[in-house]
């Protein structure tokens, strides 16, 4: 079964913004989109110049069907697509489903620049985010079960990421060399 957000976008932007919550563990020793290929999406939020809409998985049960939904729903996104750290979303797409994602911009400044120091050097409100900015603490709520705070996170985000773009616009994405494991 599969949970679902939606609501009215004020504040209209060209594209889409895509943010995804997991669980599973980096494999840190590569230097490609193999270090994605152990995240498993438990939610996928996106927000464009209409809609906010989160999709989350109630349960290990449900990924499947999430699986499902984010296969049918990449393909109608507005473009260009954005994200705070493109190669995450990018790379997890691909390992997950084989979604080959084009990302246009990214919202971060560098590569490992925090969400929450952009917002802290922006004034972007914390909109209702129960974790304020931690997504490992999404991860461990989604795990327990609190798939409503888990989507309150990710509404958040996307929010947040909204006025990112707005207020500072975007770069250009890191490469990422999309390398099936073998």
């Amino acid at each position: 079964m599969l949970l679902t957000h939606s609501e009215k976008n004020d504040l209209p932007f060209n594209g889409t913004i895509i943010d995804i919550e997991s669980i599973g563990d980096f494999c840190r020793g590569y230097c490609d989109s193999r270090e994605y290929k152990d995240i498993i999406p438990t939610i996928f939020g996106y927000i464009n110049n209409c809609e906010l809409n989160i999709l989350c998985a109630k349960g290990h049960n449900a990924l499947e069907e999430l699986k499902e939904k984010i296969i049918k729903v990449m393909p109608t996104l507005r473009k260009p697509l954005f994200a705070f750290q493109c190669d995450f979303e990018r790379g997890v797409l691909f390992h997950s489903y084989g979604v080959i994602a084009e990302f246009y911009g990214e919202l971060n400044t560098e590569k490992f620049e925090p969400k929450r120091d952009a917002i802290r050097l922006l004034r972007i409100p914390n909109y209702d985010d129960p974790f304020h900015d931690n997504g490992y603490e999404c991860k461990k709520a989604w795990l327990r079960g609190d798939y409503k705070g888990s989507m309150r996170h990710n509404r958040s985000c996307l929010l947040k990421e909204r006025d990112i773009l707005l207020k500072r616009n975007h770069r250009k994405p890191d490469e990422l060399k999309l390398h099936h494991f073998q």
